[in-house]
């Protein structure tokens, strides 16, 4: 790993901590991991078919199945979207804070965007292959040397009207924080001219006894698997996902300075300033300050 690759500062601790043990509570865990999961195998084959139509597809009949597609993965994992604020225009940079490996699936659900990722999402299972069929652009964040050619097919797919989605912050964190947004991206938006849409998500546990601001069951940190964390999310008692869309900006208003660097620099902060304001207050810092209920006692306060 190079000195460049982002870091997170959460981990498991941040997640949620051991379940409830009574018969009732295992059970109807059981049991959603039954429907849920059987659900998600119908849809995840349902995905293979479509991936060998996918390159035939012409623009918007593509972001019509990716739309269907994503909000089918969600529903079959008791994942309710919840959309606030703009569509993102043609060619627009669409820039959102990282949770989980279901954050794809809800910036799809809402409004189609060929995604950039690290090279590691391509060897996932099914969902590598469905992200590569996608267009997802793939990024080695260990060959630095590749980033400006990157940056630059990026630029042209934007003047292109093609809609690109990024996680700035490079990795995923708990929801509970926020961390610093890498540059790189919002310069193809600047050289392209192209518009800049905020997106805020945030995970929220359906029907908590314990209401709480966010909730950390879908997120996807630290040395988490992902057959840990889709356990976790399929047997949860119902997951929403607030994708709250900011005011689109436009890099020719943001002051940019005399050098290159501080056109991406001054709109990855305006950015990242947006989507700060959009999350519920109180979330900064590390989240081991504010710990959330556990699972055990959800379950015993149902």
């Amino acid at each position: 790993m190079s000195a460049w690759s982002p870091t997170s500062p959460c981990d498991p601790g941040c997640l949620p901590g051991p379940v409830a043990t009574h018969a009732r509570a295992r059970a109807l865990r059981a049991l959603r991991l039954t429907v849920r999961g059987t659900a998600l195998v119908v849809v995840l084959l349902a995905g293979l078919l479509a991936a060998l139509v996918v390159p035939l597809l012409a623009p918007s009949a593509l972001a019509g199945v990716q739309r269907l597609w994503a909000v089918a993965v969600l529903s079959a994992c008791g994942v309710r979207v919840r959309h606030t604020g703009p569509v993102a225009p043609p060619g627009a940079l669409v820039v959102a804070n990282h949770v989980s490996w279901l954050d794809v699936f809800a910036l799809h659900a809402v409004a189609p965007v060929r995604m950039l990722a690290k090279t590691e999402v391509r060897r996932w299972p099914l969902l590598g292959l469905m992200a590569a069929r996608a267009g997802t652009v793939f990024l080695d964040r260990d060959r630095l040397r590749d980033l400006p050619g990157a940056v630059a097919g990026l630029a042209d797919a934007l003047r292109d009207g093609v809609p690109i989605g990024v996680f700035a912050e490079g990795t995923t964190r708990c929801g509970r924080d926020l961390g610093r947004f890498r540059p790189a991206a919002f310069q193809a938006a600047h050289d392209a001219g192209a518009p800049v849409v905020p997106v805020a998500l945030r995970y929220r546990r359906r029907e908590d006894a314990r209401p709480a601001p966010v909730d950390p069951t879908a997120a996807f940190v630290g040395d988490d698997t992902l057959a840990a964390s889709l356990l976790r999310v399929l047997t949860s008692r119902g997951v929403d996902v607030d994708v709250t869309a900011c005011p689109v900006i436009d890099p020719r208003t943001v002051p940019a300075g005399p050098a290159r660097a501080g056109a991406r620099r001054a709109l990855a902060q305006r950015t990242e300033r947006a989507i700060t304001a959009a999350l519920p207050p109180g979330l900064e810092g590390h989240p081991a300050a504010s710990p959330l209920p556990t699972v055990r006692e959800l379950d015993h306060a149902a």
